[in-house]
């Protein structure tokens, strides 16, 4: 019940509309009574004219209320129908109708309002796992399946909805209910009510043995659901080379051994599932077939109960039956929800590692330099970069050159807080990047990566997102500064074109010019471009690096480079080594050193 209790903190906001349920619900398990109820007095009059009662009665105490009220309808019935008995039928028909419509409004009004309950802590469950996901660090995803993410803000998030708050319709209602009735059944028949409550704990016990594995068979779906649902992800993120090696068969059969399992895991959670209603059925049934001998032997044999009470106490205990029934099918539903709730409350309760401190500064402008001093990091176990020092000065463009794992993108994540240093510390003028808030420092910096990250919306969205309310004209000048502007006014909307799933209806070249033109209209004073123009060809790298060395003017750019020709103008160039700086200077210098530097670009030449 604790995963259900961390979940209602949700219904606060939607409070009201639980309490109008509450208050709705009472009365239906107040007319649900009733309406079983309001049948002995009728029989009475209608199959025993001597029951009939022709004065009004007095109400003496609360002691007698039972027969003051049987009396009372007994003397309106009567007063109403005289000699014409088909007068007090319609009478009684029209009384009965009436309270069953009422019943039933009731039940309405109530489910009424829990939806808004239950859709409002649905929504705001989802928005909560949404602005969690964003606000983890990208560490928290190297570790999970992006599949599993997804399962669990959907499919997770909507078993939490069917299941636990579907309970919030039965706390009251059903119940009160069968308290309502149980009380009505001890004034007709006290004896025959023991009776009854010999049997409901063996039925409840047999019930809950039923459930008891439910929990752990729901979790295993949910598992199995997040494995399938990455597969798929996978899969559309890797067409291309999926097609191009011949592996759909591999694939497909990876992806139907997890639904193969799917299927094996949900028949057995869903056959214990469905064994509980036929089950909780027939114990009912078994109940009501014992009183029927048992209340039977009392009016016939014992002559201790009468006809009209004995089948109006028949239908208050079928009256029990259905929110007998409905209780232990929402205690499976709790068991189900554990399982959905417990994995949507990790990634909520999920500590994020890189937070703002309590007073972190708001830092608007970039003065002087960026300072990385003595830093340490790793990954995993390995140490990716140890003892490392290097310092950016206002305006230089820094270039990080070495071969694939000697730590070049290592410096652009903990630069940009992505990752935090295991020792020492990165300074902006002179303040630590973690007394900074993480909104403020990534602020100041425009960030274009090897991967152009691009989103299925239009062009003009795509470059927008470097500025919140940015004009037309902004958008267009950014475009031109990125040699984008032609290319896009030749599109079929212009930049109101669609460019598709992650922009792949542009070309590399094409959607790198529109990640430069985003970082442009940011207009940041540090730049960050990580390998750039690595993956295009010599005519669009020459338009990106145009581009490139447009953008950088004015500005401090730490530029990881993966071709040399790219970063021959650079301030200076940083010769990288598993982690370690083996050589620095300008092109010139580091040429006529004859070192590391010199070998890479002779690699390069061929």
């Amino acid at each position: 019940m604790d995963y259900f209790k961390k979940i209602l903190r949700f219904a606060k906001p939607y409070k009201k509309y639980g309490f109008l349920n509450i208050f709705f619900n009472i009365l239906y398990a107040l007319f649900s009574a009733l309406s079983f109820a309001a049948l002995i007095p009728m029989l009475d009059v209608l199959f025993k004219p001597e029951k009939k009662v022709l004065r009004e009665p007095i109400y003496t105490d609360l002691g007698h209320l039972k027969d003051y009220l049987q009396d009372f309808i007994n003397f309106k019935v009567t007063a109403y129908s005289g000699d014409d008995q088909m007068k007090g039928l319609v009478l009684v028909i029209g009384l009965v109708l009436i309270l069953f419509l009422l019943k039933n409004f009731f039940n309405y009004a109530a489910m009424y309002f829990i939806t808004f309950l239950r859709n409002g802590v649905l929504k705001d469950v989802r928005n909560a796992m949404y602005k969690k996901i964003t606000e983890l660090p990208i560490s928290y995803y190297s570790e999970k399946r992006k599949g599993d993410v997804i399962a669990r803000i959907t499919s997770d998030v909507l078993e939490i909805q069917h299941s636990f708050l579907s309970i919030l319709e039965l706390i009251v209602r059903e119940p009160l209910t069968i308290v309502f009735t149980i009380i009505i059944m001890f004034g007709i028949s006290s004896k025959l009510t023991f009776f009854v409550f010999i049997f409901i704990p063996i039925a409840g016990a047999i019930i809950s043995r039923i459930g008891k594995s439910l929990k752990k068979k729901s979790d295993r779906v949910q598992k199995e659901q997040g494995e399938f649902l990455s597969i798929v992800e996978e899969t559309l993120g890797g067409l291309r080379v999926i097609k191009a090696f011949n592996a759909e068969s591999r694939f497909y059969k990876t992806f139907s051994t997890s639904t193969e399992r799917f299927f094996k895991f949900s028949n057995k959670l869903l056959n214990r599932q469905n064994l509980a209603s036929p089950t909780g059925e027939f114990l009912g049934i078994l109940v009501i077939g014992v009183l029927l001998w048992f209340g039977g032997k009392m009016v016939l044999v014992d002559k201790t109960l009468d006809a009209s009470s004995f089948i109006a106490y028949m239908g208050l205990a079928y009256n029990i039956l259905t929110p007998a029934k409905a209780i232990s099918k929402a205690s499976f539903g709790v068991k189900k929800g554990n399982a959905a709730a417990e994995r949507v409350l990790q990634i909520l309760e999920t500590e994020n590692p890189i937070i703002d401190k309590a007073n972190a500064l708001d830092k608007t402008t970039f003065d002087q330099d960026i300072v990385l001093n003595n830093i340490a990091f790793k990954y995993e176990e390995e140490y990716v970069l140890k003892n490392f020092d290097l310092k950016v000065s206002k305006g230089d463009t820094i270039a990080l050159v070495g071969q694939s794992g000697s730590g070049k993108s290592t410096i652009a994540n903990l630069v940009t807080r992505f990752y935090d240093v295991n020792e020492g510390e990165i300074q902006i003028d002179g303040v630590n990047i973690k007394d900074i808030s993480k909104k403020s420092l990534r602020g100041l910096m425009g960030l274009v990566t090897q991967d152009s990250i691009l989103f299925n919306d239009t062009v003009g969205n795509n470059i927008g997102m470097g500025k919140e309310n940015a004009s037309e004209d902004e958008i267009i000048a950014a475009a031109k500064i990125a040699n984008a502007h032609e290319f896009i006014s030749a599109l079929p909307q212009g930049y109101d074109t669609n460019i598709g799933d992650s922009g792949n209806k542009l070309s590399g070249g094409q959607k790198q010019r529109l990640s430069i033109a985003r970082a442009v209209l940011k207009n940041p004073p540090i730049m960050i471009l990580d390998e750039a123009t690595s993956a295009l060809d010599t005519e669009s790298e020459r338009l990106v690096q145009d581009a490139l060395e447009k953008m950088m003017r004015n500005r401090t750019s730490i530029v990881i480079a993966h071709r040399l020709s790219t970063i021959q103008s650079a301030s200076s160039i940083v010769v990288l080594q598993k982690g370690k700086i083996v050589e620095q200077g300008s092109h010139t210098e580091l040429l006529a050193k004859n070192g590391a530097y010199r070998k890479l670009v002779e690699m390069q030449s061929f």
